[in-house]
């Protein structure tokens, strides 16, 4: 008989939260609010996915500050490619 051990309670209670975010993103399509909001609501609700998988599984919650800042910097890079790109995307004919 295997028994849970306290460290991996917290793991289980992220996947519990993990799965319960996928349910929601999957709910809001079916909602009748606009396309836009509802890929905005996706969105967020990947981004907090992402936080909680590179938080809690990656381990970066006890990592020094400089290698959160480091992880940072493409997610950085990738806003401001957006910021400046979407604009001529959305400009073509």
């Amino acid at each position: 008989m295997v028994t849970a051990e306290h460290g991996n309670s917290e793991y289980v209670a992220i996947w519990v939260w993990l799965v319960a975010l996928l349910v929601i993103g999957l709910a809001i399509v079916a909602l009748p609010i606009p396309k836009v909001v509802v890929v905005a609501l996706v969105f967020a609700v990947a981004v907090v996915k992402a936080a909680m998988v590179v938080r809690n599984y990656m381990h970066l919650k006890s990592e020094h500050m400089l290698i959160i800042a480091i992880a940072m910097v493409p997610v950085l890079l990738f806003i401001g490619l957006m910021i400046t790109l979407v604009p001529d995307i959305a400009m073509r004919p």
